[in-house]
């Protein structure tokens, strides 16, 4: 039961220290969207989500199939990361300076942006991948679906902090945003370069 207690706290941890990117963004979409809608948080939280499950698990596989080559692609993680956040955050930011917003309305994240914010911060769990590698599919897809629903929750509490602030904060929310994608982009480039 000990190391029942022991996997989970481990998932949880896992799903915390991996969640800390996206709830950021998350706290960035919401600072440029202060009227989002439930659903539409849930969305959100559900793209980083599924990305957070995803990538463990995909990191697991490579280990059991293509490791040699998986292992060379991973020193270009934090560079991908990086072009991802400040493409988003630098998008954001323009828009903000510009003040193309019509009647004063914050312009949402679209999907496909939204997809890219999914990849740039959930990248880095394929590295899970490898340190789960000695887990059964089965262990490795619950520790997966635990980080998710860490994620998943984390970035719910992003989107209301954000939203919260974003009308406190009403036309530099944009701007706040974007520079807070810049930020975290440099922060996960820098981090994984200092590995």
């Amino acid at each position: 039961m000990q190391s029942d207690f022991m996997f989970f706290l481990n998932s949880v941890l896992f799903g915390v220290g991996l969640a800390m990117d996206a709830f950021s963004v998350s706290m960035a979409n919401g600072l440029n969207e202060p009227q989002m809608k439930k659903s539409r948080m849930c969305l959100i939280a559900g793209v980083f989500c599924g990305f957070q499950i995803l990538m463990p698990l995909v990191g697991w596989i490579c280990v059991h199939t293509v490791a040699n080559v998986f292992a060379s692609f991973q020193k270009f993680i934090p560079w991908i990361a990086l072009a991802l956040l400040l493409y988003i955050g630098g998008k954001m930011l323009l828009e903000g300076l510009r003040k193309k917003q019509e009647n004063g309305e914050k312009a949402a994240v679209g999907f496909g942006a939204l997809l890219v914010q999914g990849v740039a911060t959930s990248i880095d769990a394929l590295s899970v991948g490898f340190t789960i590698s000695e887990y059964t599919w089965q262990a490795a897809l619950i520790e997966a679906l635990i980080i998710g629903a860490v994620t998943f929750v984390l970035c719910l509490a992003g989107l209301w902090i954000g939203r919260r602030f974003g009308t406190k904060l009403a036309g530099k929310a944009s701007i706040l945003g974007g520079v807070i994608l810049i930020a975290i982009g440099l922060e996960i480039c820098i981090t994984g370069l200092l590995k």
